[in-house]
């Protein structure tokens, strides 16, 4: 614990080891490999739950959050944010304030076109979800532990609907949580439902968040606020790049997402060996060609595919699929046109984001498909 203490006092730049107020003040550090995602301080106590959140991705932003609530039931959260250069000591404006009205949830808005007002039905025990920020499933696992069975259906508000999110008991001090399209997340918890460490290694996200007793929150806002002057940003978690190359007469489009390395290992690790990947993140993989081809062994006619593969030690498999638009989640085997084998090799740098290059080859040419020091690669022969 100690050791891991120090790498999360290194990861986040500052984070005071003070001891809290009471016991019901805390932070989360929230890491994506070893990069810091956000940082959140908060404060409970009866009827009430008090955050300030520091998020870099896909830019800085800093918010708070004031939540009220009677007998674990929603009542109102208001959500301000304020401008990074300034810190939370600055001005704060109003971004949304979500109010119950008997059965009914005011939300009102302030976005880039104004002021908006709606109401939804509002739903018992209900939570608002915010995407990357923690401290709701503090208070869901709060409630859970309290239950008597075994799994609850914690409804959480994402901003436009409802969604369920399943929170099982593992044993006394461990939780899951199932996202309702990311998969589950484990979580080590105190006796009252406290977050100890979440980890989310087994979804699309896999970040990791670790409970600290305090945090200097604005301390941490001025100091990410340099490194973003810097020019060292958080940037997306994952960018969505587009390739175009012309060669032997035909063209190719590329369009996937790019996860960054951020020190993890990535083959064998967050991405497992003899598993499908969607090749990416976020929207499946797309590949246009202008021209028939043959790749390996497969026909391919002129058209737009969609990749997956099942990457293994010895190189694997590329999967064309014939559907296309979907996420990268979204995978029918029933409409493949069919598998091709890959080759695996390994370069001397590393490359930090997964890239896909198309290059032209003496027969044909080839599907390079590089993360970190390895490159799987796939030939092909323009008809």
């Amino acid at each position: 614990m100690k050791k891991l203490f120090l790498a999360l006092l290194v990861a986040t730049v500052v984070v005071s080891c003070k001891s809290p107020n009471t016991s019901n003040e805390a932070g989360f550090i929230t890491l994506l490999g070893n990069d810091t995602l956000a940082v959140e301080s908060f404060s409970k106590s009866d009827g009430y739950f008090t955050a300030k959140v520091v998020l870099r991705s896909p830019s800085l932003s800093l918010r708070k959050y004031y939540l009220t609530y009677s007998n674990d039931d929603f009542y109102k959260l208001e959500v301000t944010q304020f401008d990074p250069t300034e810190g939370f000591n600055g001005p704060e404006t109003l971004v949304q304030r979500m109010t119950r009205q008997q059965d009914s949830l005011l939300v009102e808005s302030e976005g880039r076109d104004g002021a908006t007002v709606r109401t939804v039905a509002f739903e018992k025990d209900m939570l608002p979800f915010i995407d990357m920020v923690h401290w709701p499933f503090d208070l869901a696992f709060n409630k859970a532990v309290r239950s008597p069975s075994d799994s609850i259906n914690q409804r959480l508000w994402t901003g436009r609907s409802f969604s369920t999110f399943i929170i099982a008991k593992e044993g006394e001090d461990s939780l899951t949580i199932r996202h309702p399209s990311r998969g589950v997340m484990g979580v080590d918890i105190e006796k009252n439902g406290n977050i100890q460490l979440l980890d989310a290694a087994l979804t699309t996200r896999k970040l990791k968040v670790h409970r600290v007793k305090s945090v200097d929150i604005n301390k941490i806002a001025d100091s990410f606020a340099q490194a973003d002057r810097n020019g060292k940003t958080f940037g997306e978690l994952s960018s969505a790049p587009e390739g175009h190359f012309e060669f032997k007469g035909a063209e190719f489009d590329i369009s996937y997402g790019s996860p960054q390395k951020r020190g993890r290992e990535i083959f064998g690790g967050i991405v497992p060996w003899g598993q499908l990947w969607r090749t990416g993140a976020n929207r499946a993989t797309h590949f246009k060609t202008s021209k028939d081809l043959k790749i390996g062994d497969l026909d391919v006619p002129a058209g737009e595919y969609t990749f997956f593969t099942i990457p293994e030690p010895n190189g694997g498999t590329l999967i064309i699929n014939k559907q296309t638009g979907q996420n990268g989640q979204s995978y029918n085997q029933e409409r493949n046109l069919g598998r091709v084998p890959m080759k695996i090799s390994q370069q001397t740098k590393i490359t930090e984001p997964f890239t896909i290059n198309v290059e032209e080859s003496d027969n044909g040419g080839v599907i390079q498909l590089i993360w970190d020091q390895t490159v799987f690669s796939i030939d092909f022969i323009v008809l």
